[in-house]
């Protein structure tokens, strides 16, 4: 009898491990080297048991087609370049972002150990992935991390007709002791691309103010609503701007600018990035800084609960505890993700584990 609990109606339950397995097996056909295809699967499945569907395993097949139209670099020559000790900039050579940021936030560990906070730019790297991910493998090591990335416009800017900005996103993770870490894993947006593809499909209303059509006037209409609205209006817009000069313009490779000039070139698909990592122990003793977490979350718990609130939560809290569920039950897939998955497994000749009910 297999132990694979038994499937949600229209969904595939697929234990993480071999999800993880699966998805690291296509991307080392698609071109990628053993090491950095299981790298990148982990970014997806850490997304995927953590509910972020829109960057979890769906994104495999993605990869797969940016990496055979060369959009990403398969082969990439990583190359770090530092005047500082405390900064470094990695030139990614169109590395997938998983790939990228990882390294990234292992040197800015490296580095912040010494120095105390270090920081390290990502330049030329392709879709990020869930920046969640890096910041919280800098928190795993004891230290705070920050994470920006910038990438290519899609997002309206108050006062602006059309796309304008990025729906750039910011990350933060602390480290706690006896808590699960605080994780703000944030857009710049309202809403999310595909949450608004999702309600074209359902055939449901969008929020009011959370969409625009293509020349920037809002619209809960979701067949008329093709980008997402800054979240706040003009904080949103001016943050993502604010990302921008944080991470492609602090390394040398803009995109805004780029994208809003006459060179077709400027349209071609980028991200770049900025890592943080934060050591508590350059500021005082660290262990009572972890204290002091668990003692300030505790006491976010232990507040009032409003009438109708399921409880009162920090970030990063639920999709901690989802993460632990899915380790242990499964991680759900949608059937056109598992039927894509799987066609792109086939196609490239992975063999496919055997799942009750896919």
């Amino acid at each position: 009898m297999s132990d694979t609990p038994t499937p949600k109606p229209g969904k595939v339950i697929v234990p993480a491990a071999e999800l993880r397995t699966l998805a690291a097996a296509v991307l080392e056909k698609a071109g990628l080297s053993p090491e950095h295809a299981r790298t990148t699967a982990d970014v997806f499945v850490w997304a995927a048991q953590r509910g972020v569907d829109s960057h979890g395993i769906a994104r495999v097949p993605a990869y797969v087609e940016l990496l055979a139209k060369g959009v990403a670099n398969a082969k990439p020559d990583l190359t770090f370049e530092s005047t500082t000790p405390a900064a470094a900039v990695l030139d990614a050579d169109r590395a997938p972002g998983p790939v990228a940021l990882t390294a990234a936030a292992e040197e800015a560990v490296r580095r912040a150990r010494t120095t105390g906070i270090a920081s390290v730019g990502v330049r030329r790297t392709v879709h990020t992935g869930a920046i969640g991910y890096y910041v919280s493998k800098i928190a795993e090591q004891g230290l705070v991390g920050i994470g920006f990335v910038a990438g290519m416009p899609n997002m309206g800017y108050t006062g602006v007709k059309g796309a304008a900005v990025a729906t750039s996103p910011i990350a933060i993770a602390v480290p706690a002791r006896e808590h699960a870490p605080l994780l703000l894993d944030m857009a710049t947006a309202t809403i999310a691309l595909g949450k608004i593809r999702q309600a074209r499909a359902n055939g449901t209303q969008l929020p009011e103010g959370a969409a625009a059509t293509e020349d920037g006037t809002p619209t809960t209409d979701p067949e008329q609503a093709v980008m997402p609205l800054p979240l706040g209006g003009a904080k949103g817009s001016g943050m993502s701007l604010a990302f921008e000069l944080l991470t492609s313009v602090l390394v040398g490779a803009p995109i805004f600018s780029a994208f809003h000039s006459d060179d077709p070139q400027g349209r071609k698909h980028r991200q770049n990035a900025l890592l943080i990592a934060l050591d508590p122990a350059a500021f005082g003793d660290p262990d009572a800084f972890a204290a002091a977490v668990d003692t300030t979350l505790g006491t976010l718990k232990q507040l009032p609960v409003a009438e109708g609130a399921a409880g009162v939560f920090y970030p990063g809290e639920r999709s901690a505890a989802l993460a632990e569920s899915r380790a242990d039950e499964g991680v759900p897939v949608a059937p056109k993700v598992w039927r894509e998955l799987r066609e792109g497994a086939e196609k490239l000749g992975v063999a496919l584990p055997e799942i009750a009910g896919a």
